[in-house]
């Protein structure tokens, strides 16, 4: 019969081929199956994925938006223009980035 090699991370497997002939029954597509353990990860703990994925980042977005106001508020105390007048003083605030990349 003929030779397949399938490689899956660090196994390599070589498989020969004896019949070429397939009961319907067992035919099944690539990752489809029921028993695989991202299908069940996701029937049992889902929600909770997704819950604490929802509240991750809202936290991130928020923590975003208070930086970047606490580094506008520090360019108004030490006498910069303000953002909405022209200024671009913010873009020297590390408090600011901070907010920005968060």
């Amino acid at each position: 019969g003929s030779l397949i090699t399938l490689s899956c991370l660090s196994h390599r497997v070589v498989c020969q081929v004896i019949s070429s002939t397939v009961p319907a029954d067992s035919i099944q597509e690539n990752g489809t199956s029921d028993s695989s353990w991202i299908t069940r990860l996701e029937n049992n703990y889902g929600f909770y994925i997704g819950l604490g994925l929802a509240i991750f980042s809202s936290f991130l977005i928020g923590s975003s938006v208070i930086l970047k106001k606490k580094g506008l508020l520090r360019l108004v105390e030490k006498g910069g223009t303000r953002a909405g007048d022209g200024g671009h003083g913010y873009l020297k605030d590390w408090l600011w980035w901070a907010g920005l990349l968060t």
